[in-house]
């Protein structure tokens, strides 16, 4: 078991998850169960998966949910495209959360690359 609290990756991610909150706080009240909704949970299924991972038995089941919090960065870098597209977020905005989501899955994939399970011969 791996105390996740000491990877870097999740430090990034929950910080990212933080800032997801805070850009969602100014959208409509109509979309607090839409799209602020959507951003915030996957937002936080990023290190919310990376630390689920830590606490599995193996590498190879931590790998599995590190490729899950990739999906959610994909997830949430669609999300943030969207929020801008339709006005929610203003370009600067936009352009810090969508470099820390970048900075995260080249981490993540660091990450995944590194505990990649070998394959049974």
């Amino acid at each position: 078991m791996k105390d996740f609290r000491n990877l870097e990756v999740w430090d990034r991610a929950h910080k990212l998850a933080l800032e997801a909150y805070k850009v969602t706080w100014h959208f409509p009240k109509e979309e607090l169960y839409g799209l602020t909704n959507q951003i915030r949970r996957s937002s936080s299924s990023i290190p919310t998966n990376i630390a689920e991972g830590c606490g599995r038995g193996s590498d190879a089941e931590f790998h599995r949910f590190l490729i899950i919090a990739m999906g959610s960065a994909s997830e949430l870098e669609y999300q943030a495209i969207l929020a801008r597209d339709i006005e929610y977020l203003n370009t600067m905005h936009y352009n810090e959360l969508e470099q820390e989501i970048i900075i995260v899955r080249k981490m993540l994939n660091a990450l995944i690359q590194k505990v990649k399970p070998s394959a049974k011969r």
